[in-house]
């Protein structure tokens, strides 16, 4: 079932420049996509039409078949939620468990629905124990976690994510995308994500799309999207390190590769068999 659709969706700013071009786009439930592009492709401005933060937007955006421009913040919000780049922006509360807690206390369930709603959510990202820490004290990465917390917590299986791995250093990153893909496998979490990390996204991601200039320009597995490496410089973004790496192997060395791997250990057996071939 498509739980998110955009049809011919543009997008211009109020300076005359056009953010969005006609990008169509379908999220199937239970789907983890990623929405790679370099900055100022529209990667954030495209979540926030999906999100009906931006409403005058030419085109039409369906959630759960629903046009989004015909339902309130409160009927969006029941259903998906997006979390902000910076969680500074998103969280407001003076500790973790009153910020969990805002949301589903103002959808009106009682007490102890709240309280078992925060105390599921704050498992699920991996900070239970941590419920009556200040949010200043939380670490950026714990700050993620609690903005992301706050949406499941109002039940949300539909979540936006804008450049999560942005500003985490790189074992925060791994365990930010490792966390993702537990919701979406276990939780049944439907995710759409922005971001610029290639490196990152064949470990975790089987669908990508390629933003450039608020077009669409290819999307499929990485393994489709990244097999163009002339392509992606002219969206400025680059292969996953591992790839262009044996991308060079390839063409300038002259060695042969059946495939051009994505991943450590695609690359070490791709070389295993190089290696003992030539044995």
């Amino acid at each position: 079932m498509k739980v998110i659709e955009a049809q011919g969706l543009s997008y211009t700013y109020a300076d005359g420049s056009d953010a969005l071009k006609g990008v169509n786009l379908a999220v199937e439930e239970g789907d983890f996509i990623g929405i790679l592009g370099a900055n100022g492709s529209g990667k954030t401005t495209l979540l926030q039409c999906l999100d009906g933060i931006i409403r005058n937007f030419k085109g039409f955006v369906f959630i759960e078949g629903k046009d989004v421009k015909k339902l309130s913040p409160r009927e969006i919000y029941s259903r998906m939620g997006l979390v902000f780049q910076n969680p500074d922006d998103q969280l407001f509360a003076g500790t973790l468990i009153e910020d969990v807690a805002f949301g589903p206390t103002n959808m009106g369930f009682n007490k102890e629905e709240v309280a078992a709603r925060v105390e599921q959510a704050l498992s699920d990202v991996e900070l239970d124990g941590l419920a009556g820490k200040s949010i200043h004290h939380l670490s950026f990465g714990q700050k993620k976690r609690a903005c992301i917390a706050g949406l499941l917590a109002m039940g949300h299986r539909i979540l936006l994510m804008d450049e999560p791995t942005a500003g985490l250093d790189p074992m925060g990153e791994y365990k930010m995308m490792k966390l993702l893909k537990k919701l979406n496998s276990n939780g049944n979490t439907t995710i759409l994500m922005a971001t610029h990390s290639v490196d990152l996204v064949p470990l975790f991601l089987n669908n990508l799309v390629i933003l450039s200039r608020g077009r669409i320009h290819r999307q499929g597995t990485p393994e489709q999207v990244f097999n163009a490496p002339e392509e992606m410089d002219s969206v400025k973004l680059r292969l996953p390190q591992i790839a262009e790496l044996i991308h060079k192997l390839k063409h300038k060395d002259g060695i042969s590769f059946d495939r051009i791997p994505l991943t450590v250990g695609e690359a070490r057996r791709e070389l295993i068999k190089r290696f003992v071939k030539q044995v």
